[in-house]
């Protein structure tokens, strides 16, 4: 897999892909069974957007992710915390690296608000900014819509239970956000010699 950065013609958050639907959890709160949760997951993986801090409290959670090779990206704070402090992504982008090893090819806030100081330093980085066409909140399952990217929170507020995420996961086959962004149908026709 060939890391993309520059979907967007400019420093914009791509929200939708053209086919397929992929899953994507916001990362920050849970300890144990989270987890657990984790170690149960089988791909295709979800790909986790992890706040470090949560991280950083659970190195074991971690490093099972690195283990597993689970695609993880970036979670940030409210986007109105970036116009207070422009610095705040940079700590935030070093703090990730060190502990992942790697720089994330997506970024979310956690309230998928992202201020033109934010899309400015994320396309300089060459770090795509990620937003959600569907942010899934538990309950009734969301219809299948192509080129959907649905955005799960599992936080402080716990509105959705691994429970339920599993019953999301085993509802309908999700896809990378990579692929759900660039597939590209191709049709071949035989032609009689």
């Amino acid at each position: 897999m060939i890391d993309v950065f520059r979907a967007a013609s400019g420093p914009d958050v791509i929200v939708k892909g053209t086919k397929g639907t992929s899953l994507t959890i916001d990362l920050s709160f849970g300890d144990e069974p989270v987890e657990e949760w984790i170690a149960g997951l089988s791909a295709p993986y979800p790909l986790l957007m992890i706040d470090p801090a949560w991280a950083e409290r659970f190195p074991d959670s971690a490093q099972l992710i690195k283990e597993k090779n689970i695609p993880i990206s970036l979670l940030g704070e409210p986007g109105a915390s970036y116009e207070e402090d422009p610095a705040r992504f940079n700590r935030q982008l070093e703090h990730f690296t060190g502990i992942f090893e790697k720089k994330p090819l997506w970024f979310r806030t956690q309230d998928e608000y992202f201020p033109k100081v934010l899309r400015d330093v994320l396309w300089e980085k060459e770090i795509n900014a990620l937003g959600s066409s569907t942010r899934w909140r538990g309950g009734v399952l969301p219809k299948v819509k192509e080129g959907d990217i649905i955005a799960v929170s599992l936080d402080r507020r716990q509105l959705v239970s691994l429970d339920e995420v599993n019953e999301l996961l085993a509802s309908r086959q999700f896809q990378s956000v990579e692929d759900v962004l660039f597939t590209v149908d191709i049709k071949t026709k035989k032609i009689p010699e």
